[in-house]
């Protein structure tokens, strides 16, 4: 798959910024008293970069090597281990907490998410804790976001139009499946556009995976205020502990 475009990377942080749900995962590693945290899919290491503290290692992981190069550049980058690749490049040593932000767990395939827990598994010590988030199936989010119009705003680099469409939904009545998208991305005319995949989960469905691979699921929450799971929840978020 294609690298995205470093003028995108550069917008990313605007689009995605620190909120509730980086303060959940701050609160999840100070609570466990983490000595030593995992964050899987780091992006552009907004997130990652604040779980630097004395005594404390922080290794950040991801595939894109604009999003690393993004993240190396960052204020107090040393502090964290940075390395290109995915769940088969964390290095040895036992982590207290693994942490997948950003609907990482969707950007797996189906094909590579048992491999990924596993990894995940094995890197963590007995009793270490697994955090992430994904989207509900149920309210089927791709369709308000392919019925939207086109956007404009202006950036550093010019004039970005953008919008998504949809290529292919293999989904089930519920919901559950695999979603590929094409994210349109026309900056001044020139086409950075990309494609890829969301693969949608059950919340049960997740909760089979973790089991047969060796976590104990202690929460499941509805929103990053730590409410319950509903039916029109639009995303759940799971914290489970390595056996």
């Amino acid at each position: 798959m294609a690298d995205l475009d470093s003028r995108l990377v550069e917008l990313y942080d605007i689009d995605n910024p620190d909120g509730p749900d980086h303060d959940y995962y701050r609160s999840l590693v100070d609570h466990a008293s983490a000595r030593s945290v995992l964050d899987l899919g780091c992006g552009t290491g907004i997130l990652t970069i604040t779980f630097g503290a004395p005594g404390r290692r922080v290794v950040g992981i991801d595939p894109s090597p604009a999003m690393l190069a993004f993240a190396r550049n960052r204020r107090g980058s040393e502090r964290v281990d940075w390395i290109l690749g995915d769940s088969r490049s964390i290095p040895p040593g036992a982590h207290d907490v693994a942490i997948m932000s950003g609907n990482v767990a969707q950007h797996i395939p189906d094909a590579e998410w048992p491999r990924t827990l596993a990894d995940l598994h094995a890197s963590l010590r007995p009793g270490g804790v697994l955090a992430f988030e994904s989207r509900n199936p149920g309210p089927r989010e791709w369709k308000s976001w392919t019925s939207a119009a086109p956007s404009e705003r202006e950036t550093p680099h010019g004039t970005l139009r953008e919008w998504f469409e949809l290529l292919q939904a293999d989904v089930d009545g519920n919901g559950e499946g695999t979603v590929r998208l094409r994210s349109r991305n026309e900056l001044d005319g020139e086409d950075l556009s990309h494609d890829f995949s969301l693969a949608f989960r059950s919340e049960a469905t997740v909760m089979e995976q973790l089991d047969a691979l060796g976590f104990d699921v202690r929460a499941v929450w509805g929103d990053w205020h730590r409410a319950p799971v509903q039916e029109d929840s639009r995303i759940f978020v799971v914290e489970a502990v390595r056996r």
